[in-house]
C-alpha cells in the first residue's frame, strides 16, 4: 500500500469536464467514464477504492458529448463567417481604399479578422480539449467582436437600402447574443487576471491613439471643402466689315485651388447680350442666349488640386449693328463631386435625348427638355461603406430651358427608377453632402457693348476673322 498512487479527480466544471490528478499532479481532464479509464491506463495506474472523487462521485458524468459539440461546432461557424467577411472588407481597403484613413483601417480590419479565426481554433479547444487556460476568454473576445460588428453595420445601415449583407448581420447579431449567453453560463472569463493599473493604462493609451488617428487622418479629410475657381474673361473682338458679324473671343477655366480632388461631371458657359446691371437689379429673362456650350470634356475628368483646365471660344454676334445689348455677359459653371468619396467608372454613356419618339426611350425621371444623360455606377470610398450602402448611380443630364440651359445631376441606386425633379432642391441633399455633388458658378465676367463694336471697327480690314467655335448640338 505503501507504493499505492494517489489518484484525485475533481468535481465536474460548466461543461461537466473533470481533472484529474495523480500524486497532486494535473495528468489531464477527462469528459466521460471511457476517457477516464483510458487516462488510467497511459498513466499506468490501476482503478479502485483508493481513487478519490471530489464534488461528485464517479457515477457522475454530466457531459452531453453532442451537445456540447454542437454548440462548439456553432460558435466555431459564427467566428469563421465572421472572419471572412472581415478579411473579405479589409483586404479591399487595405490596398484600394481612397484615403490614408481608409486603408489604416482596412489593416486593422485584417488584425480583427485574424483574431477571430484566432477565437475560432480556441473556440474548439474549449469545447473539446481544455488545454489552454485562456481559450474562453479568447472565444469571448471573438463573440464580443462579432457583436460589435453586426451591431456598427446596423447603425450604418439606418436610412440605406436592404441588401443581402443586411441579412448576415441579423443572423450574426442573433448569433452572438446567445453565443454570449451560454459563454456567460460557462463563465468563459474565468482565468483571465490582467493588474488594473496595466489595463487602465492600455485601454488610455489605446485611446488616445485611436482618437488621434481619428482625428488627424479621418475627420480632418472629411470636414476639408474643395476649393473650385471658375470664370471667363473677354478676349478681342473682330469684324470684317460694316454688317458682318461679330466675333468675341472668351476665355473658359476652371481651377482646384483646394486640397480635394474632384470630378468633373458637366460644364457649361453661357455668353448673354443684355442691360448693363446685373441680378438681382435686372432679371435674367431680360437677357438673351448668344451662345452657349461645354468647355470640359471628357464628363468624368478629373480636377487635381492645383490644376487649371482652360478654353478659348470664339463667338459669332450675327447683325451686330441691329443688336440692343448694353453689354456682353459671360459666366460658368461646372458640377463637380468629390474623387476622395467615390470611385466613378470612366464608361459614361450618352444618350441623345433629341432622338426619342413619343418617349418610348425616355425615362420617366428626365427633366423636361433633356437634350442628352450620362450615367454610370459609382462606387464608395471603402469597401466597408459598399457593404453598408451598396453601389450607387450618377446620372447628369443637359438641359435646353430657352436662355439659360443648365446642367443637373442626381444620385441613386442602380435599381432604382429616376425620379429627379429639378424644382426641389433638397429632393437629393443627403446623397450631395454624402459624396460633395455639387454646382460650382463661376465668375461672370462683363464688357459694354459698344466698346466690343468699336475695337472691332479699329481693328485692319484684311485680317480674317478667326472661325467661331461649333455651335453645341
Amino acid at each position: 500500500m505503501a507504493n499505492t498512487r494517489i489518484v484525485t479527480v475533481g468535481a465536474p466544471d460548466d461543461l461537466g469536464l473533470r481533472k484529474v490528478l495523480i500524486d497532486g499532479r494535473s495528468v489531464g481532464r477527462v469528459w466521460s467514464e471511457e476517457q477516464y479509464q483510458r487516462l488510467l491506463t497511459r498513466e499506468g495506474v490501476e482503478d479502485g477504492p483508493h481513487v478519490r472523487f471530489v464534488g461528485e462521485d464517479r457515477d457522475y458524468w454530466p457531459d452531453q458529448a453532442w451537445i456540447r459539440r454542437t454548440t462548439g461546432v456553432c460558435v466555431v461557424f459564427g467566428l469563421l463567417v465572421t472572419a471572412c467577411l472581415l478579411f473579405r472588407i479589409g483586404i479591399e481597403d487595405s490596398g484600394d481604399a481612397l484615403t490614408y484613413g481608409g486603408r489604416i483601417a482596412g489593416f486593422t480590419i485584417l488584425v480583427v479578422a485574424l483574431v477571430e479565426v484566432l477565437a475560432a481554433v480556441a473556440a474548439v479547444d474549449f469545447w473539446e480539449l481544455r488545454l489552454w487556460s485562456y481559450s474562453g476568454v479568447v472565444v469571448l473576445i471573438g463573440v464580443l467582436i462579432t457583436l460589435l460588428c453586426s451591431v456598427s453595420f446596423f447603425l450604418l445601415q439606418i436610412g440605406e437600402r436592404f441588401t443581402g449583407y443586411t441579412v448576415i448581420a441579423m443572423g450574426l447579431l442573433v448569433w452572438s447574443s446567445v453565443a454570449l449567453v451560454e459563454l456567460a453560463k460557462c463563465r468563459a472569463w474565468r482565468g483571465l487576471s490582467i493588474p488594473r493599473k496595466i489595463a487602465i493604462g492600455a485601454i488610455a493609451s489605446a485611446l488616445l491613439a485611436v482618437a488621434n488617428l481619428a482625428y488627424s487622418q479621418v475627420y480632418v479629410p472629411y470636414v476639408t471643402t474643395p476649393l473650385i475657381q471658375s470664370g471667363a474673361e473677354f478676349g478681342e473682338s473682330n469684324q470684317m466689315k460694316a454688317g458682318a458679324s461679330l466675333y468675341v473671343t472668351a476665355h473658359l477655366y476652371v481651377k482646384n485651388a483646394g486640397e480635394v480632388p474632384v470630378y468633373i461631371l458637366g460644364s457649361i458657359y453661357w455668353i448673354h447680350g443684355g442691360p448693363a446691371s446685373g441680378p438681382p437689379a435686372v432679371k435674367t429673362t431680360d437677357y438673351e442666349l448668344i451662345y452657349d456650350g461645354e468647355f470640359v470634356t471628357p464628363v468624368g475628368h478629373v480636377l487635381n488640386p492645383g490644376e487649371e483646365v482652360a478654353q478659348d471660344v470664339v463667338v459669332e454676334i450675327k447683325n451686330p449693328e441691329k443688336r440692343r445689348y448694353e453689354a456682353i455677359r459671360a459666366q460658368t459653371e461646372v458640377y463637380v463631386i468629390r474623387k476622395d468619396r467615390m470611385t466613378m467608372a470612366t464608361d459614361f454613356k450618352l444618350a441623345n435625348l433629341e432622338k426619342w419618339t413619343g418617349g418610348v426611350d425616355c425615362e420617366e425621371g428626365d427633366p423636361p427638355g433633356a437634350k442628352s444623360r450620362y450615367s454610370t455606377k459609382i462606387s464608395n470610398s471603402s469597401e466597408m461603406l459598399n457593404v453598408t450602402r451598396g453601389q450607387q448611380r450618377i446620372t447628369v443630364w443637359r438641359v435646353d430651358s430657352g436662355d439659360w440651359p443648365r446642367v443637373d445631376a442626381y444620385v441613386s441606386p442602380p435599381g432604382e427608377r429616376l425620379s429627379f425633379d429639378p424644382t426641389l432642391p433638397l429632393q437629393n441633399q443627403e446623397a450631395s453632402e454624402r459624396y460633395g455633388l455639387s454646382p460650382v458658378r463661376g465668375a461672370t465676367a462683363q464688357t459694354p457693348y459698344r466698346e466690343l463694336l468699336e475695337e472691332a471697327r479699329a481693328t485692319e480690314k484684311d485680317a480674317s476673322p478667326p472661325p467661331p467655335s461649333p455651335t453645341p448640338k
